[in-house]
């Protein structure tokens, strides 16, 4: 993409950035260089879908074994050509490959001041897509060359969700050691003509509300648990009785953005043994638990009830369930389900 004198708009979000990271922080590449560059991806993944009326099968499958949608391979690689433009990326890897693989041909030296890894999901609900539901691209930055042996809680330091609907917007959670972290719902507008646009705004501050709200809000995935799982079954029943809204449209950026947007709401994907995990912590989990985390919420394993972002990273395929959003409601939600 041809450089662009900033709009205001631009101009304003980076001067915000500033004020999360200073100077003194040394993330100045992250702030000019990766954080940009993932969002200019999300723009051409956007502009690649409103194009795409044909989602088909790409003809192969992912290292996991799951099909290729033909969205998801034009997704994967215009974020990846996105991340060549940033010097400080050593590695990447996604869902459609999920290896952590050299960016650049040339190495980097090892001993620069910031070295990162990139993780992503390309096109999250890919399986809705094709009614024209709401997508988007989820994306994990990494202190180091790797993000496996890591500390999620300390070396995964940004987290950011390109929400792909009737508008183009972004929610981008910052938590880097030493700093303050934040939550920022940002939207795209094309430029005159259809020409480069920019990001604004929306939210400087984004938070989930505190104390009691009018409406409540439950999303819970995979109600064929419930017939295995009773525990379940009756968390479900009890959401109902106490008239909780459901909100649930089966891709996990819009549950988590719907949240964000009316500032409650929790979100639940169970385990059984017939209804295997599916989510994966690298691509799925561990970035959607930073967000809640920076939004005043909390993220937990289905499993465990522990923190997500309290365990070690041990391979790219690791797999589980989760409960997040509003902190008592996920409380709520895993007093419930303890068996």
């Amino acid at each position: 993409m041809a450089s662009q004198s900033p709009s205001p708009a631009t101009a304003s979000f980076a001067q915000h950035l500033q004020t999360i990271l200073p100077a003194e922080s040394g993330r100045s590449s992250l702030c000019t260089s990766v954080i940009p560059a993932l969002l200019d991806s999300i723009v051409s993944v956007a502009a690649a879908l409103r194009v795409s009326h044909h989602v088909a099968l790409a003809g192969g499958t992912n290292a996991f074994g799951d099909d290729q949608l033909n969205v998801d391979v034009t997704a994967e690689n215009l974020i990846r050509e996105a991340l060549t433009g940033c010097p400080t990326v050593v590695t990447a890897s996604s869902e459609e490959d999920p290896i952590e693989k050299a960016v650049h041909a040339e190495p980097i030296d090892a001993s620069s001041p910031e070295i990162y890894t990139v993780a992503f999901d390309p096109l999250d609900g890919s399986s809705i897509i094709a009614p024209n539901w709401t997508v988007g691209t989820i994306a994990g930055v990494w202190d180091g060359p790797t993000a496996i042996g890591s500390n999620p809680a300390t070396a995964q330091i940004a987290s950011l969700l390109g929400v792909y609907g009737p508008r183009t917007t972004a929610v981008l959670a910052l938590r880097v050691p030493g700093y303050k972290s934040a939550c920022i719902d940002l939207g795209y507008s094309e430029g005159p003509g259809g020409g480069p646009g920019s990001w604004a705004i929306v939210n400087a501050n984004v938070q989930l509300a505190e104390g009691p709200v009018k409406t409540r809000y439950f999303s819970p995935a995979n109600l064929r648990a419930c017939v295995e799982d009773e525990l379940y079954n009756g968390l479900i029943k009890q959401y109902i009785s106490e008239k909780y809204t459901l909100r649930y449209a089966g891709g996990l950026v819009p549950d988590v953005i719907h949240q964000l947007v009316k500032g409650h709401g929790v979100y639940v994907s169970p385990v059984t043994p017939n209804s295997k995990a599916k989510l994966r912590r690298l691509y799925e989990l561990c970035p959607m638990a930073l967000i809640m985390e920076c939004v005043g919420g909390k993220a937990v394993s289905f499993e465990t009830f522990t923190n997500v972002l309290d365990t070690p990273l041990g391979n790219t395929d690791e797999r589980g369930g989760i409960i997040f959003g509003t902190t008592d409601e996920v409380v709520k939600a895993s007093d419930r389900l303890r068996r």
